[in-house]
């Protein structure tokens, strides 16, 4: 359950096939035991506000719903704004 854990949440926004996507997924491995991770698939209808937004850019990554990077993993600034969440909570 999400709401049990104070994770910072890092939402991707992605559709299949993503290579990208998967290929930043890898980069984020050795610290997914510090986030949860929430994946969207801008194609389903649901979600046609973010495929309007994003179709282009994919991955895009947002960190506690707030825009973080795009098309790749920036990992000083995820790691800078992971350990600023964490000293938060």
């Amino acid at each position: 359950c999400l709401a049990s854990t104070n994770k910072p949440v890092l939402t991707l926004f992605t559709k299949k096939p993503c290579p990208l996507c998967d290929e930043a997924k890898e980069v984020l491995e050795p610290y997914k035991k510090r986030f949860v991770l929430k994946e969207v698939d801008i194609t389903l209808p649901e979600n046609s506000a973010w495929y309007d937004k994003y179709k282009y850019d994919i991955p895009v990554f947002h960190l506690n719903g707030k825009f973080l990077m795009k098309h790749r993993v920036d990992i000083q600034k995820f790691e800078d704004q992971l350990r600023k969440l964490e000293l938060q909570s």
